[in-house]
């Protein structure tokens, strides 16, 4: 994957598999910018057509401060409406093609994540958290509502009256609420954060890569069903792994009582 064209965010790959994405803009604290919403659009876009190496992401932030404070607001001073809904139309296509993308996206927050940046944390699949990390829904404060999916995944996520209350008022909590809410499934200290979202992306990489897509692909749109749809897309989404050759090569492994090993095919 060609990366060098990047100017605010770093890809580096942890052996051939696993994919680490790192927001890269610690002079403002990670805040994503109108080019940093277009590269990571981009990056993510690559795995809905088609990147089939990769199997796992890690998205995080450079430094220990800041995993994303949200929206650059220094670049949206004195925008006019227009810009803002153009802008604003990047910010969309951003959040989801990460919501969208097929491959497991592993959060290592490593510090503030506010505003957008709380709502890309509630958009990925699984998130770790620093302990000192704090959260929060800040838009309200700013006279906007959260427009990045937050009043949709942060409800998913923590429940309809704990979101409520978050986004209305607008107030910071921490890593430990986070994890007890929903939001994070872990909390670690911050110089073992990303060895322990490593030990996780590792262990997710050596599955069946179509398995994985197939799982993931089964809950987040099965929750989006009732009950009874939601069973009958599971059979669906576990039909397409029967017919693949790891599907064979994973039995075969078990009763030779050996490591699998899974090609994506």
């Amino acid at each position: 994957m060609e990366t060098s064209d990047n100017e605010t965010i770093s890809i580096n790959h942890i052996e051939d598999e696993i994919i680490i994405c790192t927001l890269n803009r610690p002079e403002a604290s990670n805040a994503f910018n109108s080019k940093m919403a277009e590269e990571i659009y981009t990056f993510f876009e690559d795995f809905s057509i088609g990147n089939k190496k990769t199997r796992v992401i890690i998205l995080t932030g450079d430094g220990e401060k800041a995993f994303c404070a949200g929206g650059d607001l220094k670049e949206r001073n004195e925008m006019t409406s227009e810009k803002w809904f153009t802008q604003h139309k990047l910010y969309e296509r951003m959040i989801r093609s990460i919501k969208d993308c097929p491959v497991p996206i592993i959060a290592a927050v490593n510090g503030a994540a506010y505003g957008g940046g709380c709502e890309i944390v509630s958009a990925v699949d699984i998130a770790y958290a620093a302990k000192h990390s704090l959260f929060a829904q800040t838009e309200t404060k700013l006279g906007i509502i959260p427009g990045a999916g937050g009043t949709q995944n942060l409800p998913r996520a923590v429940g309809e009256k704990r979101a409520l209350e978050l986004i209305l008022t607008g107030k910071t909590f921490t890593a430990l609420e986070a994890k007890n809410w929903g939001l994070v499934n872990e909390i670690f200290d911050g110089n073992q954060l990303m060895l322990e979202v490593t030990k996780i992306a590792k262990m997710i990489a050596q599955n069946a890569p179509i398995a994985i897509k197939q799982a993931k692909n089964s809950v987040k749109k099965g929750l989006q069903m009732s009950l009874s749809d939601g069973l009958s897309f599971e059979i669906e989404c576990y039909n397409r792994t029967i017919i693949t050759k790891d599907r064979q090569e994973g039995i075969l492994a078990f009763n030779e009582k050996r490591p699998p090993k899974f090609k994506g095919h």
